[in-house]
């Protein structure tokens, strides 16, 4: 679609408006920010197109959209799939061999699942290999009600978080600022990248794991925004 505007400017609304007129969502609702920064920064990303509009290129304001037209109808049946990773996290699953690859995780994960087991007084079954091991389902609960209290906007960032990573955990830490971003996305691949040492790299896996961490950081800074910002 041609750029079909000359100035975007946020709201005091919160709202985003093109030449005056308010944006609206695909769902033809208005769509309006929670707070002044996550505002700005989506009208940034108007702001910033050129001759055409692209999309893939304005992730905040797609993560927005979602937010109001997917999320906030019914915020229980969004997050029903996604609290579903508490029954199956990437980080309970563990390596029979080699040593090197079970002492990394060992290493990167166990911080991660004894975080979780004192900040939601929990805990969790390990497996080796593919086979399910059932978490106890205080575990489940308690981990599900911590991503369903979330509001629609960090619900909407939090969704590609915890699909890219496959796991619950890793993206509740990132919520609550346990772990750095780049962080939480390596210990998330941390599999991918011992093989990527241990073989080498090719072209293919470079550029999905590239897409996967655009992705992955579109949504950490859309969470981002949504805190409120430090007091002096």
């Amino acid at each position: 679609m041609k750029r079909f505007y000359t100035e975007a400017k946020a709201s005091e609304e919160g709202g985003i408006l093109l030449d005056g007129r308010p944006v609206r969502t695909p769902a033809r609702t208005l769509l309006i920010l929670p707070n002044t920064a996550l505002a700005e920064a989506v009208t940034a990303e108007w702001a910033a197109q050129g001759e055409a509009i692209d999309p893939w290129s304005m992730p905040l304001t797609g993560l927005s959209n979602a937010a109001i037209d997917h999320v906030a109808p019914d915020r229980a049946a969004f997050a029903q799939p996604l609290a579903r990773y508490a029954e199956a996290d990437l980080l309970c699953y563990r390596a029979a061999d080699p040593p090197a690859l079970v002492a990394r995780q060992d290493e990167i994960w166990n911080p991660l699942l004894e975080w979780a087991q004192h900040r939601y007084d929990c805990t969790f079954a390990l497996a080796t290999g593919i086979i399910h091991a059932p978490q106890p389902e205080a575990t489940v609960k308690q981990l599900s009600e911590a991503l369903t209290n979330r509001s629609a906007f960090e619900l909407a960032a939090l969704s590609p978080i915890i699909s890219i990573a496959g796991s619950l955990i890793i993206a509740l830490a990132l919520v609550e600022q346990a772990i750095a971003p780049d962080a939480a996305f390596d210990a998330a691949h941390l599999d991918e990248l011992w093989q990527a040492e241990q073989w080498g790299e090719d072209d293919f896996a470079l550029e999905a794991r590239a897409a996967r961490r655009a992705d992955f950081n579109a949504a950490v800074r859309f969470l981002a925004l949504l805190q409120p910002p430090a007091s002096a």
